[in-house]
């Protein structure tokens, strides 16, 4: 009897915990009520660590660390997509401006792509926090080819052009291909 009593607790709680891990990478959806806009985002940004080279240049101090994370739009719709990226930095080699052209730059399995800035649709909801107040934020051109390959990818990586004219290199430090497929299986995003 108390075999079956103790699989009684278990069960619900083995199942809970199923549940648990799948919605921690169903992205969130949000309805902006002022501008009508639905956002759909990830639960939290990606973490991009710096480069082992870049970390060695500035051992002993607080290093600058890079975030990013997909952005659905949808007003009435019509959908849109972008890729949010904020910059946190440290007291090493500072980030030049984010939103000059070709500032910053996507690495994937497939090789390189230049990001292009964009402006969002007018949002009173963000759809990711700013880690720091004082860092950088962006969103760039996202189309669901290039979104499709990031969910594909093993790597991903993100270069950023210095202030002082040299490249800072971010990579993921876990796979990210299951959030971002995800994500993309979430929005209806197929090649169908």
């Amino acid at each position: 009897m108390r075999l079956l009593q103790f699989f009684a607790v278990l069960l619900p709680l083995g199942l809970h915990a199923g549940c648990a891990t799948q919605s921690s990478t169903k992205p969130v959806e949000v309805l902006d009520e002022r501008t009508g806009l639905t956002l759909a985002s990830l639960k939290e940004p990606i973490e991009l660590l710096p480069s082992a080279q870049s970390a060695a240049l500035t051992f002993g101090k607080r290093t600058t660390f890079a975030y990013l994370g997909p952005v659905e739009w949808n007003r009435m719709g019509t959908i849109g997509y972008g890729l949010w990226v904020h910059i946190a930095p440290g007291n090493d080699r500072q980030a030049g401006d984010i939103h000059s052209p070709g500032a910053v730059t996507l690495v994937l399995d497939q090789g390189p792509q230049v990001l292009a800035p964009v402006d969002m649709p007018a949002m009173g909801h963000e759809p990711y926090t700013p880690v720091v107040s004082w860092g950088q934020t962006a969103y760039f051109d996202l189309s669901t080819e290039t979104l499709k390959k990031m969910a594909a990818s093993a790597k991903l990586e993100l270069d950023v052009r210095a202030a002082d004219g040299t490249t800072l290199e971010f990579f993921a430090g876990h796979d990210t291909r299951p959030a971002l497929a995800a994500y993309v299986h979430d929005r209806g995003i197929t090649d169908d």
